[in-house]
């Protein structure tokens, strides 16, 4: 069990937060009222929150004190400087444009180097990143390794791109219609699976002989330089400083949602080797975000972040954070839950089309799971399947499932303790227990656009009537 392998945390708690656990029919009474979508969800009728570990870490001792002595100079805050250093010493970019979070650098880098028609190659794209792609006219194309989508058989590297997937997109569109290059550390819609770093090497050779830039998604790339270390032959005498240096030695550029493993609740940023990428970005981050010295942040916020990227590196905290992410996944599996295996850096991913094989994909079985769990044990998760990545042509109104249908409990840094996650690995296996009886979702309303944030959904066995109260109360 997960008590029973428990390390003890790298750190002492300081302050504590109140949670509360409110009762099943008050629980049924919220889900309904927020249209079965747990986005929808008030916080406090939450007990255990892993919807997302960006922006939910608790902040060390040294970024509170850095947020006192931040600098809220409009131009030339010593904070960017401070910033700008960090980026410069851990990632090694010399040219560094903050953002208020990860999204805004995205959508700087496509807008500035996508036209039209053009196909942007990833490992996988998350779909807020897809979005941003699809917004300035390209089409992201997923280019994993096909081990990615394979959740039950175990696999080092499973967020690897095919580099012969890649050079067949390559030449099949022409070098001039791939802008670039772009790989998620860790590959969050594939389960957090890393990138090895022979792969890297191989995808910057490939992208070096057509001259495309590769960038990265660095959201979580110190827990993928940890996989590194404790995975692929020769870095295990490495630090994880070193080795995170050395994998963004393969990139042009990145954009960063810092409010990952950069240990911020709110921060981003896009960093670049390219003098002209970064005058091409600069007033568009001026019009969007502010002065060039702050983006979309207090100076405050740039100090924490400063400090953060370089904690975000220690061995032992790292240590301590997959390895709580592992204890639970084996706890999950020692219950019988399917979950993709092995266990990513930031999160556990639930293999919700095994959980549920009697739900069809057009029935959103994450949702529904992610549903049940809350009513169960009032934890929050999300699903990333079909709601999420569903994909319609427009020409012809045929629509296609993405090939997996996770769950993906989020696992926030320094926040949980190991007996936070042993309660939601019981209410996860007594879900699993009556799995059969679980019902799938309809689509009341959703945009046509990242429906999973906001759609209203309804359980496959409510009534009309009940169906319009929801959507009334939605309204």
């Amino acid at each position: 069990m997960l008590l029973e392998n428990s390390q003890p945390e790298p750190y002492r708690i300081k302050m504590v937060e109140p949670i509360r656990l409110i009762d099943r029919e008050q629980r049924q009474a919220r889900l309904a009222a927020a249209g079965y979508n747990v986005f929808r969800l008030e916080a406090d009728d939450v007990y255990i929150d892993l919807m997302t570990d960006s922006g939910t870490t608790a902040m060390s001792a040294n970024q509170w004190a850095g947020i006192m002595t931040g600098d809220e100079s409009y131009a030339g805050s010593r904070s960017f400087t401070k910033l700008t250093q960090a980026v410069r010493d851990m990632l090694g970019f010399e040219y560094v444009l903050p953002t208020h979070q990860g999204r805004p650098a995205e959508h700087f880098l496509f807008r500035t180097l996508v036209r039209p028609g053009q196909v942007v190659p990833f490992n996988a794209p998350f779909d807020s990143t897809e979005a941003h792609v699809s917004i300035a006219g390209g089409t992201a194309i997923s280019c994993v390794a096909e081990i990615g989508y394979q959740p039950s058989v175990e696999h080092p590297f499973k967020g690897d791109v095919d580099v012969q997937k890649l050079r067949n997109v390559i030449e099949g569109e022409g070098r001039d219609n791939v802008p670039l290059i772009m790989v998620s550390l860790t590959n969050n819609a594939g389960g957090g699976q890393p990138v090895s770093m022979a792969n890297l090497r191989a995808v910057k050779a490939l992208a070096d002989e057509f001259a495309i830039p590769v960038y990265f998604d660095a959201a979580r790339c110190a827990e993928n330089a940890y996989f590194i270390q404790q995975r692929e032959s020769g870095y295990a005498n490495r630090s994880v400083a070193e080795i995170l240096k050395e994998q963004f030695s393969y990139a042009e550029g990145c954009t960063f949602s810092c409010k990952k493993d950069a240990l911020v609740n709110i921060g981003g940023l896009l960093a670049t080797r390219s003098r002209a990428l970064y005058e091409q970005v600069v007033p568009l981050l001026v019009l969007h975000e502010g002065f060039v010295t702050y983006g979309g942040m207090a100076g405050r916020d740039l100090e924490a972040l400063a400090i953060g990227l370089r904690e975000m590196v220690d061995d032992r905290y790292l240590q301590h954070r997959v390895g709580q992410v592992e204890r639970l996944g084996d706890t999950l599996l020692a219950g019988g839950v399917p979950i993709l295996r092995p266990t990513g850096g930031h999160a556990v991913y639930v293999d919700a089309a095994a959980f549920l094989p009697h739900v069809p994909r057009s029935e959103f079985p994450a949702e529904a799971l992610a549903s049940e769990l809350y009513l169960e044990g009032g934890v929050r998760a999300v699903g990333l399947g079909s709601l999420a990545f569903l994909k319609e042509e427009p020409s012809t109104g045929a629509v296609s499932a993405p090939r997996l249908e996770l769950l993906r409990l989020a696992i926030p840094r320094r926040v949980y303790t190991d007996s936070h996650l042993a309660a939601v690995a019981v209410a996860l296996i007594r879900v699993y227990q009556r799995r059969d009886a679980i019902r799938g979702m309809r689509i009341v309303s959703a945009p046509p656009m990242l429906k999973h944030f906001t759609a209203v959904l309804a359980p496959i066995e409510v009534r009309d009537e009940a169906v319009a109260e929801c959507r009334e109360v939605m309204v």
